[in-house]
Formats: C-alpha cells, structure tokens, sequence
C-alpha cells in the first residue's frame, strides 16, 4: 500500500493547453518517465492522477487468477478436428 502526501502550498500554473508539470522530486519517487500514461480520477471534487499500469503488469496480476485446469487444448484442439473430419465424411462420404 502506498502512502498519501499531501503537499500544501506547493501550487503550479496550468499552461494554455491544460497541462502541468509534476515536481521531479515526485516523478521520481513515482517512477514517472517522458511516454508513461497516467490515470486520472474526478472523485468527490478532486481531481488525482497516478502512473497507470503497463500492459505487463495487468498480465503479471491476472496470472494466476483463474482457477487451475485439467483441460489440455491440444486435447480439445485434436477432437474439434476429429469432430470436423466426421461432419465432413458425413457430409460428402469418404474420400
């Protein structure tokens, strides 16, 4: 869990285009670098902003999530062609 600062007195302008600067001091400690993407949240009149998740590590935290499974896709991969192959000769007769 990471911890809430709160920094008062420590105010930036908005540029024209909307845009701020975060302090260096905090895109370091946050790990924020020059292409990161950034979430931002408009809750109860505030407006908060935190690194967003990279696509690994979305991936790295569903891993593990679903339950462990007895099925094989090669298993399930063969019989679809078996069943395939079947409909076929069903179909058209052997060949």
């Amino acid at each position: 869990m990471s911890a809430t600062v709160i920094l008062e007195g420590m105010t930036h302008k908005m540029g024209p285009k909307g845009q701020v600067v975060v302090p260096k001091d905090m895109r370091a400690r946050h790990g924020l670098r020059p292409g990161d993407e950034i979430d931002f949240d408009d809750t109860d009149g505030e407006i908060r902003l935190r690194r967003a998740k990279t696509k690994a590590e979305i991936l790295d935290e569903l891993v593990g999530s679903l339950p462990p499974s007895d099925i094989d896709p090669l298993q399930v991969l063969m019989e679809e062609k078996r069943r395939d192959r079947e409909r076929e000769i069903r179909k058209y007769g052997s060949y």
